[in-house]
């Protein structure tokens, strides 16, 4: 299956997940076992946001809800698309790579190879600002409340398979 099926075809964030893991073992032939990744809300404006980072400490990537939400609302056809990309950077952050400049290079490179110049996933990580419109909230939002870290079941199943 392509790699555009298979990211259509995606159902939620783990299968996404494996997605990702999949195309950077293929690509830079690493691995990285027993991440964790969840969903928080953390925060977003007008004026910007953090789509997600990852903790060393923690091992785990955490992934911001507010422009997830705002997908979903403005332009549900990029969201598997967006999802994958903010992943992938942040999985090449988990198998090492802490430049942001290096790692911004290799999402772009990996995404060219995986879908084509032209396709979202290369534009986003050619020029997110492109979709800044659809990713920001259009007012200020109250202050975060609730900053509980909701973790993603089913993530690292290709490392898990031994549990039924």
């Amino acid at each position: 299956m392509s790699y555009e099926l298979t990211l259509q075809n995606a159902k939620n964030i783990s299968d996404v997940f494996e997605m990702v893991k999949k195309v950077v073992r293929e690509f830079i032939g690493v691995d990285q076992a027993g991440l964790l990744v969840g969903v928080s809300d953390l925060g977003g404006s007008n004026q910007g946001f953090i789509g997600a980072f990852y903790s060393l400490d923690a091992n785990m990537i955490i992934i911001n809800k507010m422009p997830l939400s705002r997908i979903r609302d403005t332009k549900p056809q990029i969201y598997n698309y967006y999802l994958f990309h903010i992943m992938l950077h942040e999985y090449l952050h988990s198998i090492g790579s802490y430049d942001e400049e290096q790692t911004r290079q290799m999402v772009y490179e990996i995404s060219r190879n995986c879908f084509g110049e032209e396709h979202v996933v290369t534009k986003l990580a050619t020029n997110m600002s492109a979709f800044i419109p659809n990713l920001l909230h259009p007012t200020e939002l109250p202050q975060i409340q609730d900053s509980n870290i909701e973790f993603i079941m089913g993530i690292d199943k290709s490392n898990t398979n031994y549990i039924n």
